[in-house]
Formats: structure tokens, C-alpha cells, sequence
């Protein structure tokens, strides 16, 4: 997902320094300063998750040490949830809400340690594949529910695929919907969803047998992986309220949604229906949850750094630590003991448009000049995470660490160098427009990446852009930009969800995620082949053989940083951890302390 407002778009997150989108990778401890009941992910995760059993797959979830039941948990954050109905949901800040009232047929248990485990979520195992991995069948669980008492059936499950279909669904993953007809970005031709009463036929079920068994097009050895994102949730038939459901889902998760003002906030309540014995995946300790929406990062910061009244109960949803106040925070102790932190699955880095910068040579000669190391210092140095130099970062499955430009050599970039390829490409004073989402980390930034400009014998035009609506005018495909701002975190750990929606010319399109607008026929080609290649280990190798090629070849971005993000909570909060998977809160682990 993107780091945008859609997952940055599961897969998207907020920056160390308050951007609106990634998360944050580097080496180190998990932040609990010595004083912890919480914990993190000490090393990247992605890369070693496990393929649960079907005893992994039962519930209840394990114990979190000295949790209670009992009280409020209150969240803050500076935005609303853009959506609640999960077939809209693409964004990972909005899935790390769902996960309190949305479950799917998979999803991953979350050690102590950021360790995860792919289980059955709604189903009773992480699913039967076989035909060379194109026929996949789940089985519900018993005693699943809803929020009225109602049984959970696959009629609901299957309906909340086919709703993707509808024409008010623009904004979630479409990874099932193409493997399923085969038809990769027409997806939608040739079926209108289930409102006129007609069903997908390759989508199968068995209401006697609790069964889902769907027919793809296209063989995929990890749809037990798609199938966890929160895109893919049930939705009751007889509860869908179509356009309306996006205010009021219905829940199948511990909590319902009880109260919502939007911008404002949400109210969480137990859900009496939900059965912990069904959920290997989700605590439920607090009574309740109540989310405030509108304080800026710096406001929520101070008032966790006070720590008084209802805020010793407070957790950051999705707000991370700003720039500004890190140093105050690693070096208070009593503070720091009430700081956690996590890796990042994504990348941040620069996308080059490739339809307007189209000598190769000038692309490496951006690389070459771009000020990293500059800018991880406006992010808060070191502890924002890991300098950048591959599409693929380390929490993905078969990645492998290279460096083309020698940007770890010389972080800072090298201007001289930059400027010799320039000249030997006849490209001296190329103009180079850069567009970034105007908040004040990136109006920082760009006081570096323009001076780097022009001692590379770049001519530098700045653009910065309303944050609201940077994405939909990034990806414009008929934008006047050269050079932007951009970031992409895996739906799941393998390399397809990072390469195919940056790289693949079937994801060139306005809203669409290939920014640079790469169409070149090896890269389509390599991305078909590696997507299929059932050995987990021979498609990690295949797909880093790519990144390093394109990389080489193609030159399509200029990678920034793998980013660690750290998170406050109050003193009177226990279980709260970094979540691998969305780089927010683990939320559904939390509880007031005594």
C-alpha cells in the first residue's frame, strides 16, 4: 500500500518528522528505555513471517503479561479514518481501526516480539490450495458472529468480495479481483456486483460445508496472504447498506462502532457476540475505546510528555513522535520508558517520471546528488530509520541489500560526480521539477534537495503541493513533475506488492500507483513470471535479481529511507506495541493498568 491517505496506500504511515505516509525502519532496541511492559520489533519481521497451522489458527489469543480487563483506552490522532467500510479500505491507519470490529479469512498473530504468524482469522486454517495454486478453499469456523447474534456465514464472506464490484468502491486492493477474472486492470468488465442478484462464478461455496473455494484465472502461491488485508472482510447480506455502510459497518470483531463524529471523534464498545475462542489473533481488554481526532502531532506530543488526567490512558493511534520533540523524549527517562517504536515493511523514496526524464543518465546522475543524509537529519537522524538503496526493503521476503550509486559511501550525495555524468550526457542545467506535500518536515527538506540540485548543475523547480489531495495530483499521469516525493509499504511480505503496483505498465493510469510510469516490456514480463513461482526462496531470489536490474537499468526512483516510527502512550496504559504490519499502534493489545 502507499504510504498515502489510502494504506501507504497497508500500506501507507507518517514519517518521524509528521508526513503523511510510511513507517520507519533501523536497527535497534525495541524503545521500552528499560521500563516495559510493551514491546517491538527489534529486527525487520516481514521477512521471516511464519505459515500457521490449523492449531495456530484457534483461539483465544495468548495472554498479554499482567493485562486486565476493564476501563477506556483513549486514542489520538490528528485525522479522521478516511474509511470504515472495509471494501474501501486501502490505508493502513484505517485497517489498524478495522482490526477492532473487521476480521478476514486470514490474518497474522503478533508476538511480543513483532514476530508474525499467518493464521486463520475467520477460517480454520490458512487455506488448501491446489490446480498449480489457482484453486484455493477456506472453512469458516464455528461460532462466529455478528454484532446482532446473527451466524457469520460464507454467503457474507463471499459478498464481501463481490461488493468490490460496486461502482462506490474506488479505494480499496484489487489484487483477488484481477486474480480471479484474469483480465488485470478491466477487472471490472464483465460483472457488476451482487446488487442485481447475480454471484461471481469463481467464487464457490458450500453452506452445508461452511466452504469458500475461489477459482483464479491466475495461479497465486500467496492468496492465503491477500486474503488477510482488510479489503477482503465479510459484510452480513442482510446488513449492507451499500454507500451507507462506510458511516456504520457492521462488526464481526471484539468492538463495535458505538458513536462517531467525523473529525471529531469515535466511540468503541464491547461487542457481547464476539467470541474470543474463534480469534487467535485479537486481545479485548479495556470496555471500551475513545478515539479524539484533530490534535496536531506536537499537541498530543506535549500532552504525553505531561501525562495527566484521562491522557495517562491515551495511546498514539497512528501520530507518531515528532522531529521536534525526539531528543526531549530519548533523554527523559520517565518518558522514554513510555516510548515504543518499530520497523517499517515499506520505502520511501522519490519517483522519477520517466516520461519526462527520459535519458537514464540524467536519472543516475539524481541519484548520484540527492542529499540523504540531509534529509534523515531533518527526520531526526538516525533513529528515522535506515538510509535507502534498493526498491525492496529489508522486511521483504528474499531482499538483498545492494548499492548502485554508492549512496551509503558518500549519504550526502556527491555533486562533483553528479555533475560530470550531466555533463557527459550533454544535460548540464536540466530542469528538474520537484514536487513534495507541503508540511513543515518536507518544507525543510527541500531547502536541501534544491541547493543538492544546484551544485549538481540541476536547475531546480520547487513545487510544493496541498497535502489534502498531493496524491490524486501525483498521480496524474498527465503531471508536470519530474521528481516526487512518494513511498510504498507491502500489503503483504513478498516483493509482488512492492514492484508490481510501482513498476508493472499495467498500474500506469490516473490514481493509479506507477508514478514514474515505467512500461517496459522485461520488467511487465519478469513481474508475470516471478508472480507464479510456487518455491518461496526461488521467487525472493528471482524478485531481487529484478530489483537490482531495474535499479541498474531503469532508474525509475531515488530511494530515501527504511523507517523506524516511535510512539508514546501514557503511564497508565500496559500492552502497547508497534504493529509490523501497518507501523501504527497494535491497538487490540492494550489495557489500563490498575
Amino acid at each position: 500500500m502507499s504510504l498515502s491517505r489510502r494504506n501507504f496506500v497497508v500500506a501507507t504511515t507518517v514519517a518521524a518528522g509528521g508526513s503523511m505516509v510510511l513507517s520507519a525502519c533501523s536497527s535497534g532496541g525495541s524503545g521500552d528505555g528499560g521500563g516495559g511492559n510493551h514491546g517491538g520489533a527489534t529486527e525487520y519481521t516481514g521477512a521471516s513471517v511464519k505459515i500457521g497451522s490449523a492449531d495456530d489458527s484457534k483461539g483465544p489469543a495468548p495472554e498479554v503479561p499482567g493485562a486486565k480487563k476493564g476501563g477506556t483506552i483513549y486514542g489520538v490522532a490528528e485525522d479522521d479514518v478516511s474509511h470504515m467500510d472495509p471494501q474501501r479500505i486501502y490505508f493502513a491507519y484505517n485497517s489498524s481501526v478495522a482490526n477492532l470490529y473487521a476480521r478476514a479469512l486470514t490474518g497474522y498473530f503478533i508476538d511480543a516480539k513483532g514476530k508474525m504468524t499467518l493464521v486463520g482469522d475467520l477460517a480454520t486454517d490458512v487455506g488448501k490450495a491446489s490446480d498449480g495454486n489457482k484453486t484455493w478453499t477456506f472453512t469458516l469456523k464455528d461460532g462466529l458472529k455478528w454484532q446482532d447474534g446473527s451466524e457469520l456465514t460464507v454467503e457474507d464472506v463471499r459478498h464481501g468480495f463481490e461488493r468490490a464490484w460496486a461502482s462506490f468502491i474506488t479505494e480499496g486492493a484489487s489484487y483477488v479481483q484481477t486474480a480471479l477474472t484474469g483480465k488485470g486492470a478491466k477487472w471490472r468488465d464483465g460483472y457488476k456486483g451482487p446488487y442485481g442478484g447475480d454471484h461471481l462464478d469463481s467464487i464457490a461455496i458450500d453452506k452445508a460445508k461452511k466452504t469458500i473455494t475461489f477459482k483464479l484465472k491466475e495461479a497465486r502461491p500467496d492468496f492465503n496472504f491477500t486474503l488477510a488485508m482488510t479489503s477482503y472482510s465479510p459484510v452480513p447480506v442482510k446488513h449492507d447498506t451499500k454507500e451507507k455502510y462506510d458511516k456504520a459497518p457492521f462488526s464481526c470483531g471484539p468492538y463495535i462502532v458505538k458513536h462517531r463524529s467525523i473529525d471529531k471523534s469515535m466511540t468503541l464498545t464491547r461487542n457481547k457476540h464476539w467470541d474470543p475462542k474463534t480469534d487467535p489473533i485479537r486481545n479485548a481488554y479495556p470496555d471500551s475505546f475513545e478515539f479524539e481526532f484533530g490534535p496536531t502531532g506536537l499537541d498530543s506530543c506535549d500532552r504525553f510528555i505531561a501525562d495527566q488526567g484521562k491522557d495517562q490512558q491515551m495511546i498514539a493511534i497512528y501520530e507518531p513522535i515528532p522531529a521536534e520533540r525526539m531528543q526531549k523524549v530519548l533523554t527523559t527517562p520517565d518518558v522514554k520508558k513510555r516510548s515504543f517504536n518499530g520497523l517499517s515493511s515499506g520505502t520511501y523514496y522519490y519517483a522519477i517520471n520517466c516520461k519526462r526524464i527520459t535519458d537514464v543518465e540524467v536519472r543516475k546522475a539524481l541519484n548520484v546528488a540527492w542529499p540523504l543524509e540531509q534529509i534523515r537529519r531533518i527526520y531526526g537522524g538516525e533513529s528515522a530509520g535506515d538510509l535507502a538503496t534498493t526498491i525492496l526493503s529489508p522486511d521483504i521476503i528474499g531482499r538483498e541489500k545492494f548499492d548502485v550509486f554508492g549512496k551509503l559511501k558518500k549519504p550526502a550525495g556527491d555533486p562533483k560526480r553528479a555533475k560530470e555524468i550531466l555533463k557527459k550526457a550533454g544535460k548540464l542545467g536540466q530542469k528538474i521539477v520537484y514536487a513534495f506535500p507541503q508540511r513543515p518536515t518536507y518544507d525543510k527538506t527541500k531547502v536541501v534537495i534544491e541547493n543538492a540540485l544546484k551544485d549538481a548543475g540541476f536547475d531546480p523547480v520547487i513545487k510544493p503541493l496541498n497535502s489534502t489531495d498531493y496524491y490524486d495530483q501525483a498521480q496524474r499521469i498527465d503531471n508536470k513533475f519530474d521528481v516526487m516525493w512518494f513511498g510504498w509499504s507491502p500489503d503483504w511480505p513478498t516483493a509482488y506488492t512492492l514492484i508490481q503496483p510501482l513498476f508493472d505498465g499495467e498500474a500506469i493510469g490516473d490514481g493509479q500507483n506507477n508514478i514514474s510510469q515505467t512500461d517496459i516490456d522485461w520488467i511487465n514480463e519478469a513481474i508475470k513470471k516471478n508472480s507464479v513461482i510456487p518455491d518461496v526462496k526461488e521467487a525472493g531470489k528471482a524478485w531481487a535479481e529484478l530489483d537490482k536490474k531495474i535499479m541498474t537499468e531503469v532508474v525509475p526512483i531515488i530511494p530515501e529511507t527504511y523507517q523506524r516510527r516511535f510512539y508514546l502512550h501514557g503511564s497508565k496504559v500496559g500492552g502497547a506495541q508497534h504493529d509490523p504490519q501497518f507501523a501504527a499502534t497494535l491497538i487490540y493489545k492494550t489495557y489500563v493498568k490498575a
